[in-house]
């Protein structure tokens, strides 16, 4: 008894630890943020590697800064509002026994209102050199379920902020041609949290691994009945993985005259990747199980790298005539180099987690598999100019989600989606300032249909886990933008 009772608290710490520290689809649905610039989201973003009206440019497209005379400013910020609610009649779940979950909440909406500022300066050297420095938000990411989900035990919080410091260069030949450079130095710290069921754990230990389907009737009752009963009295029992670092990638980008009408722009950005290094904690866990009469906490150091996808966009811009603008745009993304996202132990094995689960040298605590795809995204817009002070500005854009469909998880429920944008922008003459205001919702071409299985980022810790989540979701979002400019 002495035995199983050692190999039963060993299975359901290396199980709860090993499930903590997988940070399951933390990038699901693609976490990249449009919403940069309110004189750019009018038009959906469409053509803004073509059109430099500001300072903005920095971000869209460095080169465009050398068709800006002295110095720019040009700041604001984006409210952004995502609901995502699992439908409830569509709601099932299993605990990992394979039993009908206790929990069969929704879970709410999942997401909080945005608030995205920017800035953005420019500053004209001579005739052939300019140059700038941006801050902004570039990619983001927040969900947040209620506890009596019924998908806790595969997601609660997710978090994801990334702030970008972005200092460029451009250069012109006076023919028309710009080059531009910058460099993103970049800002990001992620957190992700969930509920741990213990039920499988127990059952592996006390059948040493075997099918429990196998063992007398009898017997299979008494190991559910402790399985059970031991998650009944830990409901709490809660894991949380958080880490931060610094990302480097850079953009250039070039832009040409071919007539006074029309224009061309296309900008590249590299890829990088984020070693984001943090803690990874279990809490509450049952003391019982520890030789302990109170709940106990488990910690390590952990390192997780996320990678950053390049990015190549086209721009155009044709004026045609003094009144109306036409612009249109496209960006492809590789978000393919996202194909797993890994959980590295930053004590060299010797930590809490590490020493339950005793993974090979230089091997993840946890693996978990992704294979996004890569995306493209499709814009056209136009303004008016409909007299000296107002311009009125619309757009469209289609967005393909990265997400590989067959695992879509509880995290980021995504799918593709149309982007329509409206916008107008007042210049005072006198002073010299520019505001622009947007508004703007993304239409989604369908619900997301959400399937997550605990196979589908499983640790070897209980291979035969059957937690399993399905809803499908209502996506729907908004946002608005303003933006004030000066030329000095």
């Amino acid at each position: 008894m002495h035995k199983n009772t050692n190999a039963l608290v060993k299975a359901i710490r290396f199980a709860t630890l090993a499930a903590v520290a997988a940070p399951a689809s933390v990038m699901a649905g693609g976490f990249s943020l449009n919403e940069q610039s309110a004189s750019q989201m009018g038009v959906a973003n469409a053509g803004a590697a073509a059109n430099p009206e500001n300072a903005t440019t920095v971000l869209f497209n460095p080169a465009g800064m050398s068709q800006l005379s002295g110095t720019n400013i040009s700041f604001g910020a984006a409210v952004l509002d995502i609901d995502a609610e699992a439908k409830s009649s569509t709601v099932q779940s299993t605990d990992a026994l394979g039993q009908r979950g206790a929990y069969t909440g929704n879970g709410g909406d999942i997401a909080d209102p945005a608030v995205l500022p920017n800035f953005y300066l420019t500053h004209e050297i001579n005739d052939s050199i300019d140059v700038g420095f941006g801050i902004h938000a570039p990619y983001g990411l927040a969900a947040d379920y209620e506890n009596d989900f019924a998908g806790r035990y595969l997601a609660d919080k997710t978090e994801l902020t990334v702030i970008s410091f972005s200092p460029s260069i451009a250069v012109n030949n006076g023919k028309g041609l710009s080059m531009g450079a910058a460099i993103n130095i970049m800002y990001g710290e992620g957190r992700l949290t969930k509920f741990q069921d213990v039920r499988g754990a127990v059952v592996q230990a006390l059948t040493g691994g075997a099918d429990l389907g196998t063992l007398p009737a009898l017997q299979q009752q008494a190991i559910l009945a402790q399985a059970n009963g031991l998650a009944q009295a830990n409901p709490d029992t809660y894991s949380d993985v958080e880490g931060d670092d610094i990302a480097i990638n850079f953009r250039v980008g070039f832009l040409y005259e071919l007539s006074e009408a029309t224009q061309f722009g296309l900008t590249a950005q590299t890829g990088t990747e984020f070693e984001l290094k943090g803690d990874l904690e279990v809490s509450q866990f049952p003391g019982v199980l520890a030789g302990s009469p109170t709940p106990v906490t488990f910690t390590e150091k952990a390192e997780v790298p996320l990678a950053i996808p390049e990015s190549l966009t086209v721009g155009v811009r044709h004026q045609l005539n003094p009144e109306f603008t036409l612009l249109a745009g496209a960006t492809y993304s590789r978000w393919s180099r996202f194909e797993e996202l890994d959980v590295y132990s930053a004590e060299g094995g010797t930590g809490q987690v590490s020493q339950v689960i005793q993974p090979a040298a230089g091997d993840p605590i946890t693996h978990v598999t992704e294979k996004w795809n890569n995306t493209w995204q499709f814009n056209l817009g136009g303004i008016w100019q409909a007299n000296e002070a107002w311009a009125f500005k619309a757009g469209y854009a289609f967005d393909e989600s990265p997400v590989n469909e067959n695992f879509v998880t509880a995290r980021i429920p995504s799918e593709d989606r149309h982007w329509l944008t409206l916008g107008t922008q007042w210049k005072d003459a006198q002073s010299g300032w520019t505001v622009d205001a947007a508004i703007g919702t993304l239409i989604f071409v369908d619900d997301a249909n959400v399937d997550d299985r605990e196979y589908s980022h499983q640790q070897p810790a209980v291979p035969s886990s059957k937690t399993n989540y399905k809803a499908e979701y209502d996506l729907s979002a908004w946002s608005a933008a303003i933006e004030f400019s000066k030329a000095f």
